[in-house]
């Protein structure tokens, strides 16, 4: 998927220009791909009527990320643990999962159409 490549390049780019180590840029690029495609796949259901946002913000000490679709939102509280004997082998679900370990804070709005992912640098 074409999108995916566009994200790691500005990704790539933003980590370049501020001089982000190789180890932090490559937990921000796997924490925001997963959020842009779940945004994609589980948000907008592959409508392609419906947009996918990315926002970044660059200081010293963080680069946070925003990401928004345009669906239905979900109980990010309700997300199933993938680590959990029923659950370790499926094939899908971990995303989640993934983000709250690889970014230092994630923050959930608007029922779940928001992500917001914070990483201390």
């Amino acid at each position: 998927m074409h999108y995916l490549k566009r994200v790691e390049n500005l990704i790539s780019n933003l980590s370049s220009h501020y001089q982000i180590s190789p180890e932090a840029s490559e937990k921000i690029s796997l924490a925001v791909l997963e959020a842009v495609n779940n945004a994609i796949l589980h948000g907008n259901k592959l409508d392609h009527k419906k947009n996918v946002t990315i926002h970044f913000r660059v200081s010293k000490r963080c680069i946070s990320c925003v990401i928004k679709d345009e669906g239905d939102g979900f109980d990010f509280l309700c997300v199933p643990d993938p680590t959990l004997p029923e659950n370790i082998e499926k094939t899908h679900g971990r995303g989640v999962f993934l983000m709250n370990h690889l970014a230092d804070s994630v923050h959930y709005s608007a029922e779940g159409r928001h992500v917001k992912m914070v990483f201390n640098l």
